[in-house]
Formats: structure tokens, sequence, C-alpha cells
């Protein structure tokens, strides 16, 4: 009796996770919302530094929050296009000096790092720098989807110059703000998002 319990509530519990889905794209919420939490958590955490940082903080987590997808957003892309056209053994046939790179930081995150993040993504551990470098070398991969390797290669330069200054906690300007969020969308209207 006690295993037609347990098979009763799994199943039970598929059946809402599915349909769940059909909730939320109706606009019904399902599960705890986080966002007032979130956002008195992250009001408590600024609320001792003055008030012209902490404004400057937000923007900046904003800005960090769209390079951290749509860094890891082109890593996908990178995964997803290579898997496709090279097959499973794609990370094997990567750049030479962009492989031996990632796996020496892997290794060394694998040997004596006490954070216990991700570990096991080769390509979590490249540089943004090369993201556009395995593109291009991999052109024939990609050049139905991408304008040109100028295109690109323009275009990653200055994201990857202004990711340094925000990976580094420096503040950059509105302006600057702007022609990362006008390079992002145009990576994703050629890439499709």
């Amino acid at each position: 009796m006690k295993y037609k319990d347990l098979r009763d509530y799994l199943f039970r519990g598929l059946l809402f996770e599915a349909e769940a889905v059909n909730f939320q794209k109706a606009g019904i919420q399902v599960g705890a919302d986080q966002t007032t939490s979130e956002q008195q958590l992250l009001t408590e955490a600024l609320s001792p530094f003055p008030v012209g940082l902490r404004n400057s903080a937000l923007e900046m987590a904003r800005l960090y929050s769209v390079l951290f997808a749509f860094e890891n957003h082109v890593r996908g892309f990178i995964r997803e296009t290579l898997s496709e056209a090279e097959g499973s053994d794609w990370l094997d046939n990567l750049p030479k000096k962009v492989k031996e790179f990632s796996e020496k930081r892997q290794k060394t995150a694998m040997e004596d790092s006490w954070l216990e993040g991700e570990k096991t993504d080769l390509l979590g551990f490249i540089d943004f720098g090369h993201l556009s470098q395995i593109i291009i070398e991999k052109w024939e991969h990609f050049q139905d989807v991408m304008p040109s390797q100028h295109w690109l290669k323009q275009r990653m330069d200055e994201l990857e110059k202004a990711r340094n200054f925000v990976a580094h906690n420096r503040a950059l300007l509105p302006s600057e703000y702007q022609r990362m969020y006008m390079y992002i969308a145009d990576w994703n209207r050629v890439v499709g998002l």
C-alpha cells in the first residue's frame, strides 16, 4: 500500500508540473514570487552606502546581468553550433591555444580552488575574447548566421573592453551602457533571439 501512495504522490506532482507551464502562460502565478524578498534583501544590503553609490551599483548590477546572460548565451551558441556541425568530439577541435588555456584554468579550478561552482564546462574557462576567436576559426559553421567576421570582431572587442570594466567594478558612463545594450541587441537580432 505504501508504494502505491508514493507512486500516486509522485504522479500527481508530475501532472501538476506539466500543467504549471500552461497556468504560467495564462498569467497565473504558480509558486512563490521571490521578487519582493530579493528587492528587500538588496535594499538592505546596500543601505549602509551613500545614495549615489547605491544608484551606481544598481545600474552596474543590471548591466552585469545582461553581460552574464549574453556571454553565456554566446558560449551556448558556440557549443550548440559546433556539436551539431562537428559531432560529440567538437571540443577536441577547438583552436589549440584556446583549448590549452581553458584546460589549464579548469585544472587549476579542480585542484586548487575551494569554490564549488560549475567546473565541468570547458567553455566556461575561456576568456571572453576567445569567443570571437573560436567563431572566426570555425567560420564555415557560423558564416550563415553572422554578417561578417569584421562585424563580429568589432562588437566583441568593444564588448570585451566594457565587460572587463564591469567585471572589475569600474563604472561606465551611460553612453557606454547604451552602446553595450545596442551591440547585444544586434547579436540577439542576428542569432534570432
